[in-house]
């Protein structure tokens, strides 16, 4: 397939007309399911050309108790250039207009850097806990307002797992689950507490992952004005959190005790290294 796709704004203009309704209303917060969101050719080219897990450099994810097995694309030069032209496509004029119509939000930012974004894949034992996204670009400090996900997983089972939850913003209860078939899409509002993520370990076959696309739109700025540089994981009603005793610590021991220590420490490192050297 020559790169020649690009998405019809008229036709997203419909689609856009069909789901806002359903959007802003839905709950726990504002999004929509669509499936058969690209013409399938075109996601059967991305999927032919994905990379295995081996096949280029990723960022890898493994904290346990908070994510693991998780891969996203780190190096935008290496994707398959079918699959980078279909990202540029997510960035482009038709796009962000289908959104701005869709979500209500007006003077949507594409995220040229795909920062977080690009190829997600997942592998069997693998999760993601419940979490809130970082909401300030790490470039720009412009405001995230919208996800967009489009899953690539031919033939999943609902026993495989890996459902997409939404959660209510008070953690009680999970409001929505979906299953990451192909050519599914996601869209949601990103806010403090747009609570989600695929929290249970999935249990597909070895040679097979849990792949999406993820794309990220921006704002000048949050009416709201609550942004978040960080990703905030939370825990469900039946789950104890991860304590990590370090990171606690270091919140309440003044820094300047943490520098000593931190250069107490490398001066015994490197003591100990002369010693045995």
């Amino acid at each position: 397939m020559s790169l020649d796709y690009i998405f019809d704004g008229d036709e997203l203009g419909k689609l856009a007309s069909r789901y806002a309704e359903q959007y802003v209303s839905a709950r726990p917060f504002p999004h929509v399911v669509i499936d058969d969101f690209l013409p399938r050719d075109v996601l059967e080219k991305v999927l032919d050309e994905f990379p295995e897990p081996n096949d280029i450099e990723w960022v890898r994810y493994e904290r346990e108790g908070y994510e693991k097995h998780k891969m996203e694309s780190k190096v935008e030069g290496d994707l398959p250039s079918f699959t980078r032209f279909l990202l540029y496509q997510f960035n482009s004029s038709p796009f962000l207009k289908f959104l701005e119509a869709l979500t209500g939000i007006d003077g949507l930012i594409p995220d040229p850097y795909f920062s977080g974004g690009g190829l997600h894949q997942v592998g069997n034992g693998g999760y993601l806990k419940i979490h809130a996204d970082f909401s300030l670009h790490p470039t720009f400090g412009i405001s995230r307002r919208i996800n967009v996900l489009v899953y690539l997983n031919k033939d999943w089972q609902d026993s495989y797992g890996g459902q997409l939850e939404l959660w209510n913003s008070d953690m009680s209860s999970c409001e929505a689950r979906v299953l990451p078939i192909f050519n599914r899409c996601v869209i949601f509002n990103t806010t403090v507490d747009s609570f989600h993520g695929h929290p249970d370990p999935i249990t597909c076959p070895e040679n097979v992952t849990r792949r999406s696309i993820a794309l990220y739109y921006y704002a000048k700025e949050d009416p709201e004005d609550r942004v978040r540089s960080t990703t905030e994981f939370m825990f469900r009603p039946d789950e104890k959190p991860v304590v990590n005793i370090r990171a606690q610590a270091s919140r309440f021991i003044p820094p300047i005790i943490l520098d000593t220590r931190r250069r107490l420490l490398d001066y015994l490192k490197t003591r100990n290294g002369r010693r045995h050297s």
